[in-house]
């Protein structure tokens, strides 16, 4: 049989064909699988064995073989670029999983954004248990780096090992409020002065105000050594640095250091200037705040001008004019309600004292490191800005001199012991009359 191009194909006999197919078994009529992938059909009646892909034009074959080329040369280089080949799942009628196609640098960036808006533990963890690849993602430096420390706000009853590795994976990551509170957790809480005070450091070298105020606390008191420790110029020059980012604690204590001489030459204009600035980014503070989201307790507690402020907005308060806390109190950090927890949950030893702010936290390290209330002598602080913030909210009311102190103890005692004779004589009474 001859074709357009001139080639001839030899005739096949067909009864030679299906006789030997009889001989071995087989029917007349059968179905036989060529290389080009479809079956081809032996006809009796027409006589003719068709080979199909002998018939393909070369031309047509030489764009199949290069088609197929460049499919596998294509998946090769999305295996080489990291892209993933879409899944296509048996049970969902061969829809493909769309989430296998996402790259992981989309990935990674969503979970960067969700990291950082984290309120609690939970909200993180639930990415986690997705699925291994979101769980092996959400585990990447840069979204450790970017979490929240509500991501990692483990209570101090709940504290385990586990958590401890992880605050120190994000911290390592370069999470500077993971890298101050697990320094907070560690030299307070845990003993481990030399690793907390290297990781409040590093989050100081960022510029991190808390924990440079903390370092500065430290430098003050010589916490985690003797009393010889103490390195005052260091702790102004620390606070300092804090009160330039806007630290309003770090602001009240330098204006205190200034106003007493502390470690810096006394400047009593300048250290007011302080005390007033610190109160004014208290009042800031505030008004950015909604006023809907203000505790009504807090709002009672306020001035009777400010408690209108958040009310209605009035325009043009009055300045501060003394300096205390006449604003209410911001939201303790993380690692204070941590060391607040952790201590008054399991105690000190040794006849160690907590600071006396109840938004602090901090405890001391050896006796009789912090201050004392030089007045009644029943609280001791571990800063000057913790005294004034505490005198304002709480002790102002309870401050008694020494003297009285004593005589206010002595009526009490007298009291009770009167109270203990009258109902002895009651209950003699009762047993006289049986």
């Amino acid at each position: 049989m001859r074709t357009r191009r001139g080639l001839c194909y030899p005739r096949v006999h067909v009864k030679a064909e299906t006789q030997k197919a009889e001989k071995r078994g087989r029917p007349a009529s059968a179905s036989v699988e060529k290389n080009c992938g479809k079956k081809v059909k032996i006809s009796t009646d027409s006589g003719v064995k068709v080979d199909f892909f002998k018939r393909f034009p070369d031309d047509l074959v030489i764009c199949i073989l290069r088609k197929k080329s460049e499919k596998r040369r294509r998946a090769e280089s999305d295996e080489d670029s990291g892209r993933k080949k879409a899944r296509v799942l048996p049970e969902s009628g061969g829809k493909v999983d769309f989430f296998d196609v996402l790259p992981d640098d989309l990935l990674i960036s969503i979970l960067c954004k969700l990291s950082s808006q984290a309120r609690s533990p939970a909200d993180f963890m639930g990415v986690l248990l997705t699925c291994r690849r979101l769980n092996s993602l959400a585990m990447h430096s840069l979204v450790l780096s970017k979490a929240a420390p509500g991501a990692f706000s483990v209570k101090s009853s709940k504290w385990c090992e586990s958590a401890n590795r992880f605050m120190k994976r994000c911290a390592d990551s370069g999470n500077v409020e993971a890298c101050f509170t697990l320094g907070m957790i560690r030299f307070y809480c845990l003993q481990n002065r030399g690793s907390g005070a290297s990781l409040m450091a590093k989050a100081a070298m960022v510029s991190h105000a808390p924990a440079l105020y903390s370092l500065a606390v430290i430098q003050f008191n010589g916490s985690g050594g003797s009393k010889s420790d103490k390195d005052l110029r260091a702790g102004v020059a620390l606070c300092a640095r804090a009160a330039s980012l806007g630290h309003v604690d770090a602001l009240r204590e330098l204006g205190h250091c200034l106003q007493d001489g502390y470690g810096v030459p006394k400047n009593i204009p300048e250290g007011r200037r302080f005390l007033v600035q610190a109160n004014a980014r208290e009042l800031a503070s505030v008004l950015s705040m909604d006023p809907h989201s203000v505790d009504p307790r807090i709002r009672g507690r306020a001035h009777p001008w400010l408690a209108q402020l958040l009310e209605h907005r009035v325009a043009g308060c009055p300045l501060l004019s003394d300096f205390g806390c006449n604003v209410p109190l911001p939201e303790a950090s993380l690692a204070s309600k941590f060391l607040g927890e952790w201590f008054r949950e399991r105690g000190l030893e040794g006849g160690l004292r907590m600071c006396s702010h109840a938004s602090c936290g901090r405890a001391e390290t050896r006796r009789h490191e912090f201050r004392r209330c030089s007045v009644c002598g029943a609280v001791n602080y571990c800063s000057r800005a913790c005294q004034a913030l505490d005198w304002k909210v709480r002790h102002k009311r309870e401050c008694k001199p020494v003297e009285a102190r004593w005589l206010d103890e002595l009526a009490e005692e007298e009291e009770e012991e009167e109270e203990a004779e009258a109902e002895e004589e009651e209950q003699g009474d009762e047993s006289l009359e049986e």
